[in-house]
């Protein structure tokens, strides 16, 4: 199982990840080859991404095929998107408040989203009431 190793990751080296998290595992082609054909890097281009996130940890090698490595993740998805989340709020002083509003001003944050999170917090024993739930004499 995939453990939960913080590694920073570049742009690219996150789509070479996604399709290791897709496919479960792939040799250098058949990664290049999965990656959107308007965009893809060259082989040697995947190769060298690879060659790095191995560096990282956040891939290793399973198995040889002939003179071909198949590579598999090291570090699960969510691993990696929490760390970008985390450098992301780190630009706001670690506040989800301004995220959270552009969100819902965007439009991008809907009801059921907002339930969703309000599950996850009850799950974690975290408080979802706001004051003016809880008094209704509540004056902000």
């Amino acid at each position: 199982m995939p453990k939960q190793l913080s590694v920073k990751l570049t742009r690219l080296e996150l789509e070479v990840m996604e399709i290791l998290w897709r496919l479960g595992q792939a040799a250098v082609r058949e990664a290049q080859e999965a990656l959107p054909a308007a965009k893809r890097p060259a082989y040697t281009t995947v190769q060298t991404i690879i060659r790095r996130l191995e560096q990282k940890g956040a891939v290793r090698q399973v198995k040889k095929i002939g003179n071909a490595f198949v590579y598999a993740p090291a570090i699960t998805r969510q691993a990696a998107h929490r760390r970008l989340i985390d450098e992301f709020l780190a630009v706001f002083g670690g506040s989800a408040r301004p995220l959270l509003a552009y969100l819902v001003e965007a439009g991008k944050l809907r009801l059921e989203d907002v339930r969703e999170i309000e599950r996850l917090l009850d799950s974690e024993g975290g408080e979802t009431e706001t004051p003016r739930r809880r008094n209704r004499n509540y004056e902000p």
